[in-house]
């Protein structure tokens, strides 16, 4: 079974590959860029615990990011960084804030950052762009992109169609940068399972709303940890947009809605807001609970310190590791 952990090397009791050589982390790690939810104390909490934290742009301005990043910069003093909507009017101007700010790492989602990555790269920046195919990978790769995050459709928020199961290898076996799995990772034997799919490391999300620098409204946690199995929809299929969230009055009326033929304008107009109604006011009617599959696996136990989430999930991973090499 030594083959399973091709790639990874183990010295004092801690799995090392290349994500952690590349972002200069303990654990091969890097937090979830959630809209409403990374902000600079989750983010900070991340990075002090050996991961890589991110404070996520959203659609917010650069000023509202920058004030996130001297909290953060505050808070830590190991590496973290941004994630940048590149659907966000404010996309350049984050891009340009990074560059400033001299972030450790900038990660991409619902685009191509492309036409950034030369800037970000001249100012010492790692970029690191969720892809969704292989054909994505590649042309990131091509691009310059340090590193790619291939994100799974188990994954919470806005996803892709392809299962992090296939997805991965497939990737890994298409480029050679490192490859970063993301979707359904929430314990050690899915991170395990990521490394022997060829991963150098995974991006969590779901697992982190439960930490307790999350500062997320009490409500949304309740909602995850209450989850079943199947109570993780997706809504906006039709739209080519496709969210991942956890089944509320608010997806039963958008899938009413979108089984009748809704335009993409109107999907645009009814889900406007409805994430800052789950993460800031915990409304449960209307707000857009965003997880991942993973929500079925959590419980109150999990409730914990992102230190201990963290160092919890790789404890678990050597444990499985071990018991597989000597199969």
């Amino acid at each position: 079974m030594t083959a399973f952990v091709s790639g990874l090397q183990k010295e004092k009791n801690m799995i090392k590959t290349r994500l952690n050589e590349l972002l200069g982390i303990k654990y091969p790690v890097i937090q979830g860029g959630m809209a409403w939810v990374a902000e600079a104390e989750l983010a900070s909490a991340v990075s002090n615990a050996g991961g890589a934290g991110l404070i996520a742009g959203g659609s917010a301005d650069a000023e509202i990011i920058r004030k996130e990043i001297y909290k953060a910069k505050e808070l830590t003093d190991k590496p973290f960084g941004i994630n940048v909507m590149l659907m966000s009017p404010y996309a350049e101007d984050l891009m340009q804030l990074a560059c400033e700010e001299k972030v450790a790492l900038v990660t991409t989602g619902a685009g191509s950052p492309g036409k950034y990555i030369e800037k970000l790269k001249e100012a010492g920046i790692k970029v690191i762009p969720v892809v969704s195919s292989v054909a994505l990978a590649k042309r990131m790769e091509r691009a310059g992109a340090d590193a790619v995050i291939a994100e799974g459709m188990e994954a919470g928020g806005h996803i892709g169609s392809i299962t992090t199961m296939c997805l991965t290898p497939q990737i890994a076996d298409a480029v050679k940068i490192p490859v970063v799995a993301a979707g359904g990772i929430g314990d050690g034997r899915t991170l395990a399972a990521a490394f022997a799919l060829g991963a150098q490391g995974v991006q969590i999300g779901t697992l982190l709303l439960l930490s307790d620098e999350c500062k997320i409204n009490g409500n949304y946690k309740e909602i995850v940890i209450a989850a079943k199995d199947t109570d993780s929809v997706i809504t906006g299929t039709n739209t080519g947009h496709p969210v991942r969230q956890i089944r509320n009055k608010f997806t039963r009326r958008m899938l009413d809605r979108e089984k009748e033929g809704m335009s993409p304008g109107e999907y645009e107009k009814l889900t406007e807001g409805s994430l800052r109604k789950a993460a800031v006011d915990g409304n449960r009617e209307e707000g857009s609970f965003m997880a991942g599959q993973i929500a079925g696996m959590l419980n109150e136990n999990s409730r914990r310190t992102a230190k201990e989430l963290i160092e919890n999930l790789f404890d678990e991973t050597e444990n499985i590791i071990n018991k597989l090499q000597n199969v």
